[in-house]
């Protein structure tokens, strides 16, 4: 037998890496489906699908999301496996535009701003009569945030079997607030319709009922609370925010319970502009104007109005003055 002839077909040649031409091409997901982000915890996020709190799915972050940030409440479009079973995993890979958000600093020198929660109607700030006692700074900070950030704020008083509401009430009456109790023995019929078709966020440092409360209009949340510690203040009893779903007619939104609440992301006009008569007065103020009225502003034009829109204006500038020396 003679030698074999081989040929260039008999050669086989493994192409090198990178040979592949990359595109800048995506896909656009046009089979996506919505979903509302429920919890986030170390890069997986639960999504309620079509806000169905009985279809729920874990998702990642989409590579071309880069690091996109994603809080409960985002509305989101998600791919892959939506069968929601064990050990599937889908990926995000859309967010939605916000349509509110709640927003806080680490401290009042932080520049970085932290959303906490997007897209919710309205902000209940959750303040306990007594044991530990309330904070009038802690209120007008989460008022602050909540005008500044699109949401409606309800304040709403606990373990009024401790003390009496009103003294502490009447500190905000002048803004036109929302304030219902809701003690541990009493009914929550002030606070439930309240809650109706809407996405609220709960807000309070620890210790303040937080939690119980949310308890008492999710039995089935299951959320632990705690004891209010010997020191004053309160033992830690939620670690992460959470969405729940009140028997499909709204959302609760159960947060951390909190030590600070910075402030240094918003300036005087996100405040102002939430009340919409004294949003169009203040197009007549000097540019520069603080708002604050003499002798700091005295040609501030809300210096103008009177009635009841002169009580708001006092009541505002006394949050203006928290936000200042904040």
């Amino acid at each position: 037998m003679g030698a074999r002839e081989y040929d260039e077909s008999d050669v086989r040649i493994r192409p090198g890496r990178g040979t592949r031409p990359r595109t800048k091409t995506r896909p656009d997901h046009a089979d996506a489906q919505s979903a509302m982000v429920v919890t986030v915890d170390r890069g997986r996020w639960g999504c309620a699908l079509d806000r169905d709190p009985h279809h729920r799915v874990v998702a990642m972050r989409a590579r071309e999301l880069g690091r996109t940030p994603i809080v409960v409440g985002d509305d989101v479009d998600i791919v892959g496996d939506l069968s929601g079973r064990p050990d599937t995993l889908a990926r995000i890979v859309r967010r939605g535009e916000r349509r509110t958000v709640l927003r806080r600093t680490a401290d009042d020198t932080d520049p970085t701003e932290r959303v906490v929660v997007a897209n919710a109607d309205q902000l209940l700030i959750v303040v306990a009569l007594a044991d530990p006692p309330p904070r009038t700074g802690f209120v007008e900070r989460a008022l602050i945030a909540a005008y500044a950030g699109g949401l409606k704020p309800v304040l709403c008083l606990t373990k009024s079997d401790l003390a009496a509401p009103e003294p502490f009430a009447a500190q905000f009456a002048d803004l036109d607030l929302t304030i219902v109790t809701a003690g541990r023995e009493d009914p929550l019929d002030a606070v439930a319709p309240l809650l109706t078709d809407q996405v609220t966020v709960f807000l309070g440092h620890s210790g303040v009922g937080k939690s119980t409360l949310v308890n008492r209009l999710v039995p089935e949340a299951d959320r632990a609370t705690g004891e209010v510690s010997g020191v004053g203040k309160g033992k830690h009893t939620s670690t992460q925010s959470v969405a729940l779903p009140l028997d499909g007619q709204g959302w609760v939104i159960d947060t951390p319970g909190i030590r600070s609440f910075g402030l240094a992301h918003i300036q005087p006009d996100d405040v102002i502009r939430s009340f919409s008569d004294l949003a169009d007065t203040i197009e007549d103020c000097p540019r520069g104007c603080g708002h604050m009225g003499p002798p700091a502003d005295p040609e501030c034009a809300l210096d103008t109005l009177t009635g009841p829109a002169a009580g708001r204006v006092a009541a505002t500038r006394h949050l203006l003055t928290a936000l200042r020396e904040a």
